[in-house]
């Protein structure tokens, strides 16, 4: 039984506030867009160019675009334990959220604002986004399970701060487990009191700011 509860707790939970299955549909009709741009781009050039430059000119136009679609398909973060794992394009990017030297609540203010976890470890830093509003009161929030996850992982956190804001996502959790009202929410508490301070920088919750959201 020990044996399964640990398996349990370093089971890797996918963190992503948006997965990008969600967008698989519209990234492939702009993935196929941008190549028939370059396509009609080469057969335009053709008229004036030599072939060589004028499939330059395509690969100009439609590489930039199914790059970023490839690049977008590929980033996904998954938490094991306390171990975060990002996967990007080139390979794997991975802090301890138990070593963390830095944990901050970052919020980036506007018409869509977001909420982020900022995790330091030494010289590496990760973003973890956890929830998104938009100024009419709708948006959306990471998972319940992925929200539980990462509360557990910053309570083993030896930081106060990361203890603290642990607290916070425990609230938060608890708040959407019973679906309660966006005012009731921690973190749409958060992101409104920043739309209070008319900023278009990321702005950093003091630490209390974060004691008072939980």
């Amino acid at each position: 039984m020990d044996g399964q509860s640990g398996q349990a707790a370093t089971e890797a939970v996918g963190i992503d506030l948006v997965a990008p299955e969600v967008f698989a549909p519209m990234l492939r009709r702009l993935a196929l867009a941008a190549f028939g741009v370059g396509v009609g781009a080469t057969l335009l050039s053709a008229v004036w160019l030599s072939w060589p430059y004028a499939i330059l000119i395509g690969l100009v136009v439609a590489v930039p675009t199914v790059g970023y679609v490839f690049a977008f398909k590929r980033r996904r973060m998954w938490l094991s334990g306390t171990v975060i794992r990002a996967h990007r394009l080139f390979g794997e990017y991975t802090v301890d959220l138990a070593d963390a030297t830095g944990v901050q609540l970052l919020v980036y203010p506007g018409r869509l604002s977001r909420i982020v976890l900022k995790a330091t470890v030494g010289a590496d830093t990760q973003l973890v986004p956890l929830a998104m509003y938009t100024d009419v009161g709708s948006g959306r929030e990471l998972h319940l399970l992925g929200l539980r996850k990462l509360a557990d992982a910053l309570a083993s956190s030896e930081l106060v701060a990361a203890v603290a804001i642990s607290e916070v996502l425990v609230q938060q959790l608890r708040a959407e487990a019973r679906d309660a009202g966006l005012d009731e929410r921690p973190l749409y508490r958060a992101v409104q009191s920043v739309r209070g301070k008319d900023s278009v920088s990321p702005v950093v919750l003091t630490d209390s700011e974060v004691a008072a959201l939980g």
